[in-house]
């Protein structure tokens, strides 16, 4: 086989407010690779299938000596995500050829591999599309499982709220909540969404963008538990609304990731008056004590229809820079993937 271009997404630059395609990441053809006769030196080759697409992958588009959780991307390197590959190539005891492997992988069409670390090889025994196991069954819904299972100290009659909840995490959560008994409101930024919230029985669905988000918890309030995903003002309110003993389950602040200068929260001082707890977490850091559990279930409640997701697919890895900057911005309307390529 003659070698091919292996197309890749390279960090180009440090955005200073949203991530721009062809300026910030940019897609480039210009890497080939003999897919037969690549040396593999005893590891293995891994043809990318689909890559997700997330709101924390802004925070790794800095200067590496801001330090963080995650490493920053290098510049000039091809950006990771989450992701789904075959292995078309191996020489590794490790992995066969026809596995489906998933892990960080490189926004790019092919890559090479010494070793398994860090990656696990998939069992599909539900016949799940794969693009599944970077959304609903794969680090989105392992966040919304395993931080709900961990902080939430959930009591059917309770209410919770949802910013968010259109989102592969906060739809996830309503839905974890429903079945629990408790009330739930959630709240997204369009119409489209906010009907999708309710299709997953959500009690009260708005549009922060045009209804006062403060007036409706103190409407449908107190909540008991604050599941949040953009931070900002949405937080402040329900500080406000929230009753004594809340739980706040902290588990991103999209509102403030595309800002130099995010606004501060104004009422913490709602905290000591209300004896909320406040949990903030890293999913990968609740892996061993919940992951087993999680494999067991999810994909069974998925395959049985059970658990509603929906996703939109980006179709080729050149739309990486488009689906990066939309989901910064909220104009996904679901999961965001990036189809590489099918099987």
């Amino acid at each position: 086989m003659a070698p091919v271009t292996n197309g890749r997404v390279l960090f180009n630059e440090v955005p200073k407010g949203f991530p721009e395609p062809g300026k910030t990441l940019v897609y480039d053809e210009s890497e080939k690779i003999d897919v037969d006769a690549v040396n593999l030196d005893g590891g293995f080759l891994v043809k990318t299938l689909d890559l997700s697409v997330d709101p924390y992958m802004r925070g790794r588009m800095r200067s590496p000596e801001v330090k963080s959780y995650s490493p920053a991307y290098p510049l000039g390197q091809s950006i990771t995500g989450f992701g789904v590959g075959v292995v078309v190539r191996s020489e590794s005891s490790e992995v066969k050829v026809g596995d489906h492997v998933y892990g960080l992988l490189k926004y790019q069409q092919y890559d090479l591999y010494k070793s398994a670390e860090g990656l696990s090889v998939l069992d599909n025994k539900y016949n799940l599309p794969w693009s599944y196991f970077v959304g609903v069954t794969g680090m989105p819904g392992k966040t919304a499982y395993m931080a709900w299972k961990e902080y939430s100290s959930a009591k059917a009659g309770e209410t919770v709220f949802v910013s968010g909840g259109a989102g592969p995490v906060g739809s996830f959560v309503i839905q974890l909540a429903k079945t629990q008994g408790l009330k739930v409101i959630a709240s997204a930024g369009s119409e489209d969404k906010v009907e999708f919230i309710k299709s997953l029985g959500a009690d009260v669905a708005f549009n922060y963008k045009t209804t006062n988000t403060l007036e409706t918890l103190q409407a449908h309030g107190p909540i008991d538990i604050y599941w949040d995903n953009v931070g900002g003002e949405t937080l402040e309110a329900a500080l406000t609304a929230a009753n004594v003993h809340a739980r706040f389950i902290e588990c991103g602040m999209i509102s403030a990731y595309n800002s130099p200068t995010p606004p501060p929260i104004r009422n913490l001082i709602m905290v000591v008056a209300k004896s909320i707890s406040i949990f903030g977490f890293i999913v990968s850091r609740l892996h061993d004590k919940y992951e087993a559990a999680f494999y067991e279930e999810v994909p069974k409640l998925v395959s049985e229809g059970k658990l509603k997701y929906k996703e939109q697919v980006y179709e080729g890895l050149e739309q990486a820079g488009l689906a990066v900057l939309e989901v910064q911005q909220g104009k996904n309307l679901a999961k965001a993937v990036v189809r590489v390529a099918k099987e």
